[in-house]
């Protein structure tokens, strides 16, 4: 067993390239959409959840208390956009692209491309639905940050049941 598999902390994949965590602090590639957080640019005490469906391209963006973003109406808002854009530093503009099914007429995709491949996006039925948990994923994360770091297990971040010893 090499010395990592020791430790409660799992090596953690580096992004494709650093990110300002200001925009963006949350990003993920999960549950079938590309979500996550953004900031406002006109309230610091604001946030909008963000996701578009892999596939349908279906969008949603809300407030952190469910009120609807005002720039998404018919087509992405500035926090979509930002959220793509991330998505890219963090993960790559082509894992991006293969997650969310999107087309780039055989260019190396580029957050722009990727953003303009998505011609049938529309407004999610459901938006409010997939921003709770969104948002509880990221305080949650926020919470891991104020941890001191150690090596000593963590109980809620044990996935696995231990094997029992059969008699």
């Amino acid at each position: 067993m090499s010395d990592w598999e020791k430790r409660s902390a799992a090596r953690v994949v580096a992004p494709a390239r650093a990110r300002k965590l200001a925009k963006v602090p949350f990003v993920e590639l999960a549950d079938g959409r590309l979500q996550g957080v953004v900031s406002s640019g006109s309230d610091i005490e604001r946030v909008y959840v963000s996701s578009v469906e892999a596939g349908a391209y279906a969008f949603a963006c809300s407030t952190n208390n469910n009120r609807p973003c005002g720039g998404a109406r018919g087509a992405f808002c500035n926090h979509i956009r930002s959220l793509v854009g991330e998505a890219v530093l963090q993960y790559g503009a082509e894992r991006v692209a293969r997650y969310l099914r999107v087309e780039t007429g055989g260019e190396e995709p580029t957050a722009a491309s990727v953003t303009n491949a998505m011609t049938g996006a529309r407004p999610a039925p459901a938006a409010t639905k997939t921003a709770a948990p969104v948002f509880s994923r990221f305080l949650r994360q926020l919470a891991y940050l104020e941890l001191d770091p150690t090596t000593a297990p963590l109980p809620e971040m044990q996935w696995f049941p231990q094997a029992r010893a059969v008699a």
